[in-house]
């Protein structure tokens, strides 16, 4: 069986909205993001044989296949492929499962899985507006079957199903403020962080000619419980999830080198981690967001793994519930859940969070000397995705 690698991963912060990324072209971010990670391994661009990038808002900048014009903004190779996948939130988590099995498969030998999403630039939901004329992308069809439900009630359904309070989401949004702000005070980011020369653009939105450097996620807050209690529910009136334990609108990029193990050692490459499963699964797209419960199942269940047997988790925070309620069917250890904080403090840029994701995992790794980590988000229309990887 062929040992899929990875060498490095890379990520740029995550700006807020309309924050210190929202002046960059997001092809032109993910070329940033690309370069880092060629210059940071020293790979020959040319040696790679694929590139396979998320992003869920494929229109106006971000459409056109946004990681082959990426590829090509930052000069590199003509004669190496790309192409862009839409699986909602974990589009370049995805991205980084079909890459691995390109790899896997003798396809290719090396591969790079990115994503990239600029919310402020193209908002969520930018491709099935109403205001395009071309109509809404669910048939009357679907109705025969399921309740088209939106995420915010998704969240809502599996608070009330798994019994999920205010008070726990809420400890939940200041747990994630609180580990993010740990691991900036810490400089735990630093082996991971691409940094970003955003131009500066005028009152007229041109440039300038003069660039801000952005090196810090910009989404932590400083916030407490009661500051937290006194916010307002942003799906139903008395739902549980508030801003402050929920996922929050953000611009980003990041990137995955892999390979396999017999390229690494050809390229006298050092691989950070190694792939060693990896999954998509369907759940019900009513309740929606539940796809990590099964995802991280069914990884376990195939590798013959226990859930203690993975030492750091990284499960998207779209909302506090989804990871609430994973860990009430799981049983983790809690401290190895997120333990730099995730979306709800240092934000979602959609598409892009699934490599960010992984980013965070493999660092994570090898920061702490831990063995396993597993990688899960759930996704619009009722997917999970899951990854194992192992620290090399």
């Amino acid at each position: 069986m062929t040992e899929i690698v990875i060498i490095d991963a890379v990520r740029s912060p995550i700006g807020k909205r309309n924050g210190g990324l929202s002046s960059m072209h997001p092809a032109e971010l993910l070329s940033a993001v690309l370069q880092g990670l060629v210059e940071r391994t020293g790979i020959d661009p040319g040696e790679v044989g694929q590139i396979v990038t998320g992003c869920v808002s494929q229109v106006g900048e971000q459409s056109f296949n946004i990681g082959r014009t990426a590829w090509l903004s930052a000069g590199f190779p003509l004669e190496v492929p790309a192409t862009t996948v839409d699986t909602q939130c974990g589009s370049s988590q995805q991205a980084t499962n079909l890459a691995a099995a390109l790899v896997g498969s003798g396809v290719v030998d090396v591969a790079i899985a990115c994503g990239v999403e600029t919310m402020s630039r193209v908002p969520i939901g930018s491709n099935s507006s109403k205001k395009l004329g071309l109509g809404g992308p669910i048939p009357p069809t679907y109705s025969d079957h399921y309740e088209m439900t939106s995420q915010f009630e998704g969240a809502e359904r599996i608070a009330d199903h798994w019994e999920i309070s205010r008070d726990d989401t809420d400890a939940f949004g200041l747990r994630s403020q609180e580990l993010a702000a740990q691991a900036w005070a810490e400089d735990r980011f630093a082996t991971q962080i691409v940094p970003i020369d955003a131009p500066v653009l005028d009152d007229d939105g041109q440039p300038t000619g003069e660039t801000r450097r952005v090196v810090r996620d910009e989404g932590l807050r400083d916030t407490s419980l009661e500051g937290l209690s006194n916010l307002k529910p942003v799906a139903r009136p008395d739902g549980v999830h508030t801003a402050g334990s929920a996922s929050q609108i953000s611009d980003g990029a990041a990137a995955v080198l892999m390979m396999t193990a017999v390229a690494a050692e050809r390229l006298g490459l050092t691989p950070m981690a190694a792939i060693v499963d990896t999954c998509l699964v369907g759940v019900d797209p009513e309740f929606m967001l539940t796809g990590p419960i099964d995802a991280t199942k069914h990884l376990l269940d195939r590798n013959q793994l226990s859930i203690s047997d993975i030492d750091v988790f990284e499960i998207n925070e779209a909302f506090a519930s989804v990871v609430l309620a994973w860990q009430k069917e799981l049983g983790p250890d809690a401290d190895a859940v997120n333990p730099n904080g995730g979306a709800i403090a240092l934000g979602h840029p959609l598409g892009g969070t699934g490599a960010f994701l992984m980013t965070k995992a493999v660092h994570e790794l090898a920061r702490t000397g831990a063995n396993r980590g597993l990688v899960s988000m759930c996704c619009g229309g009722g997917i999970g995705t899951g990854t194992i990887v192992e620290r090399r």
